[in-house]
């Protein structure tokens, strides 16, 4: 890896990041809102805020399901492609042990991959009529905090020394 490829992954890291927002943004800024100030989230959420617009937001709400039905789906699909080739492999390997070792280390990656894919999908992807706030809020809390905390929880307990200092813990 030189220099110069990081610099240009980085870069195209982010425009592939911000470039898709520019035309939802612009569309935003677009909208009237009524007189309601607060969303009812955690956070400052897209159908949430959709919900305070007194204008029409068919635009809005057609760009978003464009931009993050192409943002989402192909990279979801990328990843199920390569995890068919490595499903592929890993049936060709002889043992049954070594069978199942790469099937459980890639089976706990592909159960986040897909909490977090699914509930994009979901909250993003799907065109709704109207989605219930607290199911939205669930979601979201899916892919915004437990995915993330997901990660290292099971990549820690794949390391034998920490798996042991756990089983020392709770076996007193």
């Amino acid at each position: 890896m030189t220099f110069r490829l990081c610099r240009n992954l980085i870069i195209f890291s982010w425009v592939a990041g911000f470039t898709p927002t520019f035309p939802i943004a612009i569309s935003l800024c677009k909208l009237h809102f009524c007189h309601l100030n607060t969303i009812d989230h955690f956070f400052c959420d897209f159908a949430p805020f959709l919900e305070l617009a007194c204008s029409d937001i068919s635009t809005v709400k057609m760009l978003a399901f464009a931009f993050s039905f192409l943002f989402t789906f192909f990279p979801f699909s990328i990843i199920i492609v390569s995890y068919a080739c490595v499903i592929h492999t890993i049936l060709k390997i002889r043992t049954e042990k070594g069978r199942q070792k790469a099937f459980s280390t890639c089976s706990s990656h592909l159960a986040v991959v897909s909490l977090y894919y699914g509930t994009l999908f979901i909250l993003y992807g799907v065109p709704s009529k109207k989605q219930s706030s607290d199911i939205n809020k669930i979601l979201s809390l899916l892919y915004t905090i437990v995915t993330p905390l997901l990660n290292p929880i099971i990549y820690s307990l794949k390391n034998q020394e920490i798996s042991k200092a756990f089983g020392k813990i709770f076996h007193r």
